[in-house]
């Protein structure tokens, strides 16, 4: 466990030595610290990063890059074992959990590598113009520095998703991870120590938000900054951001739908249910903690979904067959708590759930919550719980049901069951959410957008999209006549 920022290709303590515990959420106890950099950390990062894009790293070619990349994923895959112990201690989630995620990050850098390496081809495309006397290419160059700040819900995942499209777009990066989470990110910059990844390209800077984070997003020598997190801090860094224009991609909080119609298959609808929401504890930003049935099924569904709900075994994340481990953090846990209680006051009926598992005394444990008809109105309803808490409400008509789903300051993510694919298809594309799932729930693939509309962010990562987050279009555009121009000078 390292208890040092990489900044500059070195390991480095802290100026003013603050350091924070690491704290496992299934004992409460603190496991490791790290160390608490503030802003004069924060500009030595952001100096160093700047130094590496100016020196040399913006004009590798993407081949190189590539093979950067390429290498960082098989840093991570000899220790994919290890890293993904380390995200069960640092996050809580189950082992089967952080072994997907380990994987899925190694493969995320493995495919930006391969976008890299596609850029080269890309490179000074010629585009016609209407005019022969001139001659126009279009290049595709590297924004700059990027600031990336991540959370903790999937920490080494997150953290691949924003660094390995700026290391192969060709911009340089300085990365804030959680400080609930922290470990995986640092692992990461151990990683790229170890292939020789050339100082200053990426940096690894742990702290709080309002040391670390803020002094990130204010700096002036950050040209883009990339979030994810709740809209509160989203709406703080794009104000900072403002302030010098600089390039932003957020992708924030969520409170999806699920709409099953009544043709669907029950047993099938549960399925995709319980993992749409109590997946990663329901830690999830496109959880569909909002459950729409037909009512003319919603008896037979809600009773089954409550009898498998039930089922779930909870407990600590490195135990085998456990599908729902503690909550993130105290904070977390009192949280989601708060919603709990504020959906009885408000009336809801509680089906099952929501309280500490009787044999679990320590950890920041919640037995997975189903809600039956919260009032529209409510914050249920209507806010984010980011944790295991379903609420469910029924309808008639697919107009009652999109109309209901699209009633939402949110817009990320959203599903909808039902044999008759017509209806999907047609419920899919008047679902005001950037991303839409049909006959299932929360599968992501690296090649596919992602993000939301509304409150629920600006910009999509992943994919080619996520490459162009951190690339600048230039056009450069020749005079190739022979003929004089003629307009001041006949």
């Amino acid at each position: 466990m390292r208890d040092q920022l990489y900044i500059n290709g070195e390991w480095v303590s802290p100026d003013l030595g603050g350091y924070l515990d690491v704290i496992d959420p299934a004992t409460e106890q603190a496991f490791a610290r790290v160390a608490a950099s503030t802003e004069e950390d924060i500009d030595h990062a952001v100096r160093a990063a700047r130094r590496a894009f100016d020196n040399g790293w913006s004009q590798t070619s993407g081949a190189e890059r590539g093979q950067w990349l390429d290498a960082l994923a098989d840093e991570l895959e000899h220790a994919q074992p290890a890293l993904a112990e380390l995200e069960v201690r640092d996050n809580g989630k189950p082992l089967p959990e952080a072994q997907w995620d380990v994987g899925d990050a190694i493969g995320c850098f493995r495919y930006y590598a391969g976008l890299a390496r596609e850029l080269d081809q890309r490179q000074d495309q010629p585009l016609a113009l209407p005019d022969a006397r001139f001659r126009c290419r279009i290049r595709h160059e590297a924004i700059g520095v990027a600031g990336q700040i991540i959370p903790w819900n999937y920490p080494l995942l997150m953290a691949a998703w924003k660094v390995a499209p700026a290391l192969a777009a060709g911009a340089t990066v300085v990365l804030k991870p959680s400080e609930l989470t922290p470990l995986t990110a640092l692992e990461l910059a151990a990683a790229a120590d170890r292939i020789g990844l050339p100082a200053g390209v990426l940096n690894v800077v742990t702290g709080l938000g309002q040391d670390a984070g803020s002094p990130l997003t204010e700096h002036p020598g950050v040209d883009k900054l990339a979030f994810t997190g709740s809209v509160p801090t989203g709406a703080k860094i794009m104000a900072a951001a403002a302030r010098d224009i600089k390039n932003i991609s957020l992708e924030l909080g969520g409170k999806s739908a699920f709409i099953v119609f009544d043709d669907a298959d029950v047993e099938a609808a549960v399925e995709w249910i319980l993992f749409g929401i109590f997946w990663n504890q329901g830690q999830v930003c496109s959880a569909t903690s909002r459950l729409l049935v037909q009512e003319t099924i919603a008896s037979r569904l809600i009773e089954r979904l409550v009898e498998e709900t039930r089922k779930i075994t909870i407990g600590s994340g490195m135990e085998p067959g456990v599908l729902l481990g503690p909550l993130v953090s105290q904070g977390q846990h009192e949280k989601v708590l708060g919603f709990i209680d504020q959906g009885l006051a408000s009336g809801a009926r509680l089906l099952t759930g929501g309280r500490r598992p009787a044999h679990l005394e320590r950890g920041y444990f919640i037995e997975p919550a189903i809600f039956d008809e919260p009032a529209l109105n409510s914050i249920l309803w209507r806010e984010e719980v980011f944790g295991p808490v379903l609420c469910v409400k029924r309808f008639k008509t697919e107009e009652q049901a999109l109309q209901m789903a699209n009633a939402s300051r949110f817009g990320l993510a959203a599903a909808v069951m039902s044999a008759d694919l017509a209806r999907t298809a047609r419920v899919a594309n008047q679902l005001r959410a950037g991303i839409v799932w049909v006959n299932c729930s929360q599968p992501t693939f690296v090649e596919a957008p992602w993000g939301g509309m509304k409150h629920s962010g600006i910009g999509r990562e992943l994919g080619e999209w996520g490459l162009h987050n951190y690339l600048e279009v230039k056009q450069v555009t020749e005079y190739i006549s022979e003929e004089p121009w003629g307009w001041y000078l006949k």
